[in-house]
């Protein structure tokens, strides 16, 4: 290692703005003392300093603060997760601390799981979806392949929402923003038999007009537009059993992504960069040009030509059963869950006027799942230790059309060719269909004993096996050529396991040391392949981490500071790259090399008087590919993918009361990223340089709390900046996704 270990910040967990002020309201007056948070990364209920895991906590103010509604908006709240993505409402690309992966395709796995209550969405088209009356989102650093299981190496995102009870409850929030945006959530709860059984209803809706212009239309594009429903049953018969039964809806009908474009094939020398695509100079200067001659010119980020406005259709159905036996100092967990998703996305994906690259992405998932787990119940006790299963069964079915090149098919017509289909050009409509299916298993333990009153030591271990089966066929034009059929069964196993060390310098002071190996299993590709060879097998990737830190409080806990430092060893790195088939850029997903991957990270929040609230968060991170290679390409010792090198978010809470009892409430925050590469060529074009986005918000409470109505600026400086790039050389172009523009609104919220 040549740098120096960071200090790793994971304070910003526990309170972060509003949400931090809104917690300790009902402290007394001259209190400046920081609220405890509860998280349940352990599958236990616990203090968030006293888990020795790098864990950023946000609560539900918070989360409503920064006005996040979907996976995307937790992009840097936490050190050193980042988010992003390529389509409108599916498969977004989140990666912990350079872990991640942005295969797109509808069976592929993330190497951070998203759970919401306590129920894997192993699905990247379900993954969008949820939040909405949240009680708190949980973000875990770090493999976590002993609790968690496979597809976690790189982390988990722990999703809780509100829980019924025996006390009536409604909350309704309304607002309205830049955009014509409009977003209505609302929830009501409480007793149906006293004391026995309890329900709570939830629902979102959310639609704007889009915010980028379509010249060759008059419309704006890139508009939301979804709603979606939860209904929770709370059953407690007895003292020692209760019953969650939930059921979900999502639905969305906005507007599929409609990316920028950026023409790479130069016309004249003056145009030409050294590696013989666009100079970056030219880019918008007339000079280069995609292959069918279309290049935007007019440097307007909010403005596009597109001949196709499609949808991105995505309906979601989820409905889970968890169940909790309390006996003889011990738990036993059942946790049943069903869910299915269908998604229909039709999209311009050339980013241009012509009928260069259309692309219908159709898939289906239907996935149930049950975890079983007895463990203790005695938080108090020398050992607390969890046993359990899991079981999974799930059946992803994907029929993609890709139709290329459809304005250059006159010039393949001839009598006996009506349609201008030209294969050996490309000029047709390739598909992809395939069914795959898996069944998961798995076996887990952990332990935590106090070795002494100050040390405790944790062991964990976990046994997984995925049986895959994909049947799979690449054709054009419907069937009427078949390119490449593959039928091929394989199981992918593997342990993962955690060793630790905890000591309580004092009540105040924590210190921990670990190792944990995480792994993601193997698969079979799920995009477009043309010869055997993309079609094999990859193979799981694991992770093995280390990581020592420091979790503090001091000043009366009117400070709190986690810092951690950690080392990754990442071997077989499943690794998303772009290939040549045929004149053809294609992607493709292999085990193509490893990564030595080291930093730190460190939260602080501090309440200096009880008005305040400050929060600060940083990410130091070494990230680089070891040895490797690609179509001929040698991408050694390139960064990966998403991993800025530094992260930074901070945030300022101010609740000022007011004479008759109401207060005044204000929020700002901020947050910093390096330059980020999206692609393994660290190409300077494929990144985006270093970038601050503020937010600010302020809102004026009733005396009872029950009222607050506020105004709000989110991206408060208008930063354009690039989320995501896809690059198609063959074609002569990027496509670029941007971030949303400045949003100004205004809200009102109650709660009774």
């Amino acid at each position: 290692m040549k740098s120096a270990w960071l200090m790793g910040v994971s304070v910003w967990a526990i309170s972060g703005g509003l949400a931090a002020a809104q917690s300790t309201v009902a402290l007394p007056k001259d209190n400046t003392a920081i609220a405890e948070i509860v998280v349940t990364a352990q599958k236990r209920a616990e203090n968030l300093q006293d888990v020795p895991v790098s864990v950023t906590a946000l609560t539900a103010d918070t989360l409503s603060a920064r006005g996040v509604n979907n996976v995307l908006a937790l992009n840097n709240i936490a050190p050193g997760m980042r988010i992003s993505a390529n389509d409108a409402a599916a498969n977004p690309k989140i990666y912990i601390r350079g872990v991640g992966l942005s295969d797109f395709n509808p069976n592929a796995s993330s190497g951070v799981g998203v759970y919401v209550d306590g129920v894997y969405i192993g699905s990247p088209l379900a993954q969008m979806a949820g939040f909405y009356d949240l009680a708190q989102v949980e973000v875990l650093r770090g493999p976590q392949g002993t609790l968690y299981g496979r597809n976690t190496n790189g982390g988990a995102i722990n999703v809780t929402t509100k829980r019924p009870s025996q006390s009536f409850s409604a909350d309704a929030s309304v607002e309205y923003a830049s955009f014509n945006a409009k977003t209505v959530e609302a929830a009501v709860g409480g007793p149906i038999v006293a004391d026995k059984l309890a329900f709570r209803a939830a629902g979102q809706w959310v639609k704007d007009d889009g915010y980028t212009y379509n010249r060759v239309t008059g419309h704006d594009v890139n508009a939301a537009d979804h709603w979606a429903g939860r209904l929770s049953l709370l059953y407690t018969p007895a003292d020692n059993f209760e019953m969650l039964t939930q059921v979900s809806r999502y639905v969305n009908r906005g507007d599929a992504i409609a990316p920028q474009h950026r023409a790479l094939f130069p016309s004249t020398a003056a145009a030409t960069g050294p590696n013989g695509l666009c100079a970056p100079s030219a880019y918008a200067s007339g000079a280069c040009a995609d292959l069918l001659g279309y290049a935007d010119t007019d440097n307007n980020s909010r403005a596009l030509d597109a001949n196709l406005e499609g949808k991105d259709k995505v309906d979601l159905f989820g409905a889970s059963n968890q169940a909790t036996w309390t006996f003889n100092g011990m738990q036993l967990v059942s946790v049943t869950a069903w869910q299915w998703a269908h998604r229909n996305d039709l999209e311009n994906t050339d980013g241009s006027p012509a009928q260069m690259l259309e692309i219908n992405y159709r898939s289906r998932q239907r996935q149930f799942t049950q975890e079983l787990r007895l463990q203790s119940d005695n938080p108090s006790g020398l050992l607390n230790w969890v046993l359990g299963g899991y079981f999974m069964d799930e059946t992803v079915q994907d029929n993609t059309r890709q139709d290329t090149l459809r304005d250059l098919r006159p010039l393949f017509v001839t009598p006996d060719n009506p349609t201008g289909l030209s294969l050996e050009n490309s000029v047709a409509v390739f598909g992809w269909p395939y069914t795959q299916k898996t069944k998961g298993y798995a076996i887990f333990g952990q332990a935590d004993y106090e070795l002494t009153d100050k040390l405790t030591g944790t062991v964990g271990l976990r046994w997984s096996a995925d049986d895959k089966h994909m049947n799979y066929r690449s054709q054009v034009e419907d069937g009427l050529f078949v390119l490449l059929t593959s039928d091929q069964k394989k199981t992918f196993s593997a342990f993962s396991g955690r060793l630790g060390l905890r000591y309580a310098v004092s009540d105040d002071t924590n210190l921990y040391a670990t190792y944990n190996r995480g792994y993601k299993s193997g698969g079979f590709f799920g995009g477009l392949a043309t010869t055997p060879e993309e079609v094999e097998p990859y193979d799981n990737e694991t992770l093995d981490a280390y990581e020592v830190g420091l979790k503090s409080e001091f000043l009366d806990r009117r400070v709190r500071l986690n810092v951690s430092g950690f080392y990754y060893d990442y071997k077989n790195q499943q690794v998303f790259a772009q290939a040549l088939r045929n004149g053809l850029t294609v992607l493709v997903l292999d085990n193509a090399a490893n990564s030595k991957v080291y930093g730190g990270e460190a939260e602080i929040t501090a309440r200096p008087i009880q008005p305040l609230t400050l929060t600060a968060g940083i990410s130091l991170l070494h990230a680089k590919f070891g040895e490797y290679f690609s179509e001929g390409q040698d991408y050694s010792g390139n960064r990966l993918p998403q991993s800025p090198k530094v992260t930074f978010n901070t945030s300022a809470a101010w609740v000022a009361p007011l004479a008759n009892g109401a207060s005044i409430v204000a929020n700002i925050d901020a947050n910093y990223s390096s330059k980020v590469y999206f692609d393994n060529s660290n190409a300077e074009r494929l990144s985006q340089d270093a970038v601050w986005i503020a937010g600010a918000q302020v809102s004026w409470r009733s005396p009872d709390q029950k009222i607050e109505a506020g105004a709000f600026a989110r991206n408060l400086f208008d930063k354009s900046y690039v989320v995501s790039i896809s690059n198609i050389d063959s074609l002569g172009e990027d496509l670029l996704s941007m971030n949303r523009p400045r949003s100004l609104g205004v809200f009102l919220r109650y709660h009774y």
